[in-house]
This record gives structure tokens, sequence and C-alpha cells, in this order.
């Protein structure tokens, strides 16, 4: 039998809002939503994120502004400062390698950890997950959620349960027990166009899903249907990968509906290179080869690549790339269900630019611009300047 692993998932509970409650005493007990001006209801932005007390109003991240507003007009609605997001964050990050070496960032708030190797060290893999929570609250006086299992799907699965300040551990035995009663949709993977197809199939359990078997699930539903059958039945070998373990970067987006306007595909695309290109420069790469994803209404998926002559990781270069590919592939009259953007063949940035100089060559002053793009983002929010098509 192979040795257990021991793979926790950190969630910090509403983290925007939990730190300006935690920096102003007056918030605290009450609604607080981060995101954009409502100008009265009239705004045009999103929620970023929302206390407990908001959501209690169905105010939720990615909610429109001016739908929270009129939900909850009361509200102490905040702006938001990213660089002390990104302070804060950096803080319990250091913490949690503490723990482990094995940390692998899912977000700024959120990240997979395996303490199979160092659990030992404080006692049990639960008595490591308690002094995480107790770490992390006192020396940031902000409440983390924490879910542990044998695999990374799993300990996501079991961050959320208990939120906040919540702590679920699953154990190999009880792996199984404890899937199989959820709803399907707990799944990753399961979005809405294939909950429906489940539920035409009177799936509405992981545990419904898991009696299938695995090849009339791949004949229904194709590989997409094997994916989250496997899932069903704890099969999940990911290992978590820290930053000197990253082979390449990427993002992807489900569209709400399966989506035919390409104005709003390129939208899309757009959107998800300047996601790649940022996260590529924060952690320092760059890369060569960039490659498309697509997948269909009927969840066939391709992926188109193409490697460069050299390594980049400019918001430009990766979309008109990724877009060549997309209209390359001519998917047809089907609409899309997903696209993505994805960077391999990384390798290191090693330059320090002044962002300040005005001299030197075409790429140094790109690479000035898209420092500064990055410095206003940090400061102002990721909407505060979008890249042109």
């Amino acid at each position: 039998m192979e040795k257990e692993r021991f793979i926790v998932h950190v969630d910090m509970d509403a983290f925007y809002a939990a730190v300006e409650q935690r920096d102003n005493p007056a918030y605290r007990g009450k609604p607080v939503v981060v995101g954009a001006d409502p100008k009265g209801g009239a705004g045009r932005g999103v929620v970023s994120a929302c206390s407990y007390e908001a959501r209690e109003y169905g105010i939720h991240s990615a909610l429109p502004i001016s739908t929270a507003y009129r939900r909850c007009p009361h509200a102490v609605f905040i702006r938001g400062d990213m660089q002390k997001y990104v302070r804060i964050s950096r803080q319990i990050f250091a913490i949690l390698e503490r723990f482990t070496p094995d940390v692998e960032p899912i977000s700024i708030d959120e990240a997979f950890l395996d303490i199979t190797g160092s659990y030992h060290l404080f006692g049990t893999p639960e008595d490591t997950c308690r002094r995480i929570k107790a770490m992390v609250r006192e020396k940031t006086g902000l409440i983390a959620s924490i879910g542990m299992a044998p695999n990374k799907m799993t300990a996501k699965i079991a961050s959320d349960l208990e939120k906040p300040d919540g702590l679920v551990i699953v154990s190999r035995e009880g792996l199984l027990g404890f899937l199989h009663p959820l709803p399907v949709e707990k799944l990753w993977g399961v979005g809405k166009r294939m909950l429906e197809a489940l539920q035409r199939l009177h799936i509405r359990t992981i545990g419904d899903l898991a009696r299938w078997e695995q090849k009339d699930m791949a004949d229904r539903l194709g590989k997409a249907g094997i994916h989250v059958w496997k899932l069903a039945n704890g099969i999940d070998p990911r290992d978590v990968r820290g930053e000197e373990g990253v082979k390449s970067i990427g993002h992807e987006h489900t569209f709400a509906e399966d989506e035919t306007d390409w104005e709003r595909i390129e939208d899309s695309l757009m959107w998800l290179s300047e996601k790649v290109s940022r996260r590529m420069r924060r952690l320092g790469y760059k890369g060569r080869t960039v490659t498309m994803k697509i997948r269909l209404a009927d969840f066939s998926t391709y992926t188109r690549a193409v490697t460069l002559e050299r390594a980049t990781n400019f918001v430009e270069d990766l979309y008109k790339s990724a877009l060549r590919k997309v209209r390359e592939f001519k998917p047809g009259p089907q609409p899309i269900r997903l696209i993505g953007i994805q960077v391999s063949n990384l390798e290191r940035e090693e330059r320090q630019l002044d962002l300040f100089s005005g001299t030197g060559t075409d790429t140094d002053n790109k690479e000035r611009l898209h420092t500064a793009v990055d410095a206003i983002k940090d400061r102002f929010g990721e909407a505060a300047i979008k890249h042109r098509k």
C-alpha cells in the first residue's frame, strides 16, 4: 500500500474584507464590500470580496457592484488596497513555509501544502493544521480555514465546508465516505453544463457518479466524464508543486453560457493573457511555448501550441500567439464552453531594470512599461489598466 499523503488546503476567510475589518474596528460586525465605487447604485464594477456579514444579503465575489448596493445600501463599500493585501499575503506564505517547503500558491489568499514529510516535527497531521491556524491568527490577526485530505481536490472541498474558521480532516480510510454524500457539483470540472448532463443521468451526488462504470461515463461524456469519474472515486494523484517545480503557467475561463460571440471570446483571451503575463512576472519567469486550449459545447477539448524565437512574458506577445492559434483552429459553428492559455518552456527572468530610466532597447522599454503597469495594478486593483486588443 502506498504511503498516505497529507495534503492541506489553506484558505483565508473573506481575505480583503477581513483585512479591512482588522485595520478599522468600526467595520467589525458590519457588511463590508471591497470593490468598485457603487456610485449610489450606478457603479459599473464588480465585488472583489465581501465580509460574511455582507454575504447574508446575497452579496458575493464578481457580483455587479450596483446589485450589491441595491441589496445592502448600508454596507461599507471600500475600493481596496492591493499593495496592502499583497504585503499581508507574503506574511502568510512566510508562515506556511515554516511548516513545509512544499507550498503551492493558488492565489493571493490560498495555497496547498504537502506536510507528509514534515508533520512529525509538529506532532500529528491534525496538530500541524491547528498550529498553522493558530500562527496565522497570532501573527496577522486573520482567520484561515483548513482542509486536510489524501489529495488536493478533497482538501480543497474540505476547507470550504465549515467556513469561517473551519478545520475539516479527511483520512484515507474515510475518503469515499466523506466524498460520496456531497453534491456532485462540488467536484472540480463540474460546471453548469456538466451538471446538467449529469442530472439528465439522474446523478445528484458524488456517490451516484462513483457507482457508474468508467467506460459508461466515457461513452456518455468523453474525457470530461472520465475526469470527474476518477475524482468521484477519490483518484487525484497530483502533487503539490512549489515554485521550483513550476513547469508551466496558465489560466482558463469557463463561460457562464456556451459562447458564440467572437468579440467576447477574444476579449476573454486578452483577459487571460493579462493574468498569465502578470503571474509570470510575479514569479520571475519568461516562456517560449504558448498553448491555446478550447473546449467545445460537447466537451471535446483541443490544444494548439506555438514556440516563439525568444522567451517572453509580455501580454501582447501571449495574446497575439494564442489568438493566431484560435483563428487557425476554426472551431466552426459549435459554441465554445472554455478557453485557456498556458505558457511553458520556462526560463528565469534575470534582469532588474530601473523603472524610471529613459534609455534602453525596445525590449527594455517594454519591460519598464509592464513593470509600471504591475505597480499600478498592485496599488489600485486589476481593473485600473486594461490592454487594448
